[in-house]
């Protein structure tokens, strides 16, 4: 894997100055790249790095002086990091899946396979399941009864999709993710002790011993295009009707989203992210890491959660939220600086209590 700066720059839309001949087969950072090495000096604090190095090229911020770093040749990106997405893409070497269909695969025989779809060691096609063209399934991957796979799919090693769910063009998953499980619905022959505790707030309680009967989940899960799961996160499938994934939508590893969860357009929802049954989310939401979302809410658009946010209300489109329970990020932080002063205040409370004890004691 060899490109030019002159190509690479082409690729990336971006502007090449000096030897644009010059070769690189990889990419580092600038402290540990080699002659052969594209560094990614992107910012002034990492070009520091380049004298520890031996780049003769680097990708560098806009207006940097790449001649007096020592470089022979530069690409000059006006958004490095954004450049970086299609740079990444030109130099990564994927996971060494090999082409075709691995002899230890099963596939059913009314499964359908697009054309150039590769099947890895040990993975299982389910009955009518539908696979789109050009798709890579990795070792240990379960593909289940009539689900439907769009084009361009690229599955890691032990994915598992269910049955009957369906998922657009250009789906990623990483390692161990699950998509079509079943939802976590449990009822009692009588009211539950937690659906009193809802009610009421725990100001009543029937601690009964009370045994919980399975509700199954008849609806699958829909999947749009250019969605990427991270590596174990799961996506339960609907009680009667599907959840439902939108388009562009992001999940970092260890997602939970349950059942009949509704997701809009271009969301990122980060590690270790749980959104409880029935929650809607809008479009071009963010849920930052550990961030939890109770059942039957609605977030609006453009939502924002800080990490570790626990949302136990709806949150109108636009706000940005931070905290248990979530409330507006300026808010928490002024009532987090309040809690951070309470100390001092107690401190001049009890001598203000001192001195009029004192004060009074000598009337």
């Amino acid at each position: 894997m060899s490109y030019s700066i002159a190509e690479i720059a082409a690729s990336l839309g971006a502007t090449a100055s000096g030897d644009v001949t010059l070769r690189i087969t990889g990419v580092a950072e600038p402290a540990s790249a080699g002659p052969d090495d594209l560094a990614l000096a992107m910012s002034p604090k990492y070009a520091e790095g380049l004298a520890q190095g031996r780049a003769r090229t680097a990708m560098v911020w806009d207006g940097a002086d790449w001649q007096a770093l020592g470089l022979r040749a530069a690409i000059i990106a006006p958004r490095p990091r954004f450049a970086m997405a299609g740079l990444s893409a030109m130099m990564d070497r994927g996971q060494g899946f090999a082409p075709g269909i691995h002899p230890s695969a099963v596939i059913d025989p009314t499964a359908f396979l697009g054309d150039g779809v590769s099947i890895g060691p040990l993975s299982v096609i389910g009955p009518g399941a539908q696979i789109g063209a050009g798709s890579v399934i990795g070792p240990h991957c379960c593909i289940g009864w009539d689900a439907h796979i769009g084009p361009g799919a690229y599955l890691r090693e032990r994915v598992t999709i269910g049955a009957r769910v369906t998922i657009g063009a250009r789906f990623i998953a990483q390692p161990g993710a699950v998509v079509g499980g079943d939802g976590f619905s449990f009822v009692t022959p009588e009211p539950s002790d937690i659906e009193q505790v809802r009610a009421s707030l725990g100001a009543e309680r029937d601690t009964r011993a009370q045994s919980y009967a399975r509700i199954h989940s008849l609806g699958s899960v829909t999947i749009g295009d250019d969605v990427e799961l991270g590596a174990n996160s799961c996506i339960d499938r609907g009680t009667v009707r599907d959840t439902r994934i939108g388009n562009g939508v992001k999940f970092d590893n260890l997602a939970q989203i349950g059942h009949n969860v509704e997701i809009g357009n271009d969301c990122l929802i980060c590690a270790q992210v749980g959104v409880a049954g029935s929650t809607r989310i809008g479009n071009n939401v963010v849920l930052g890491g550990q961030t939890g979302v109770s059942d039957n809410l609605f977030i609006g658009d453009h939502v924002i959660t800080g990490g570790a946010t626990k949302v136990l209300a709806n949150v109108p489109a636009g706000r940005v939220m931070l905290g248990y329970p979530a409330m507006q990020m300026q808010t928490h932080i002024e009532s987090y600086k309040g809690l951070r002063r309470l100390p001092r205040l107690f401190r001049d409370v009890a001598a203000l209590q001192k001195a009029v004890f004192k004060s009074g004691g000598n009337d």
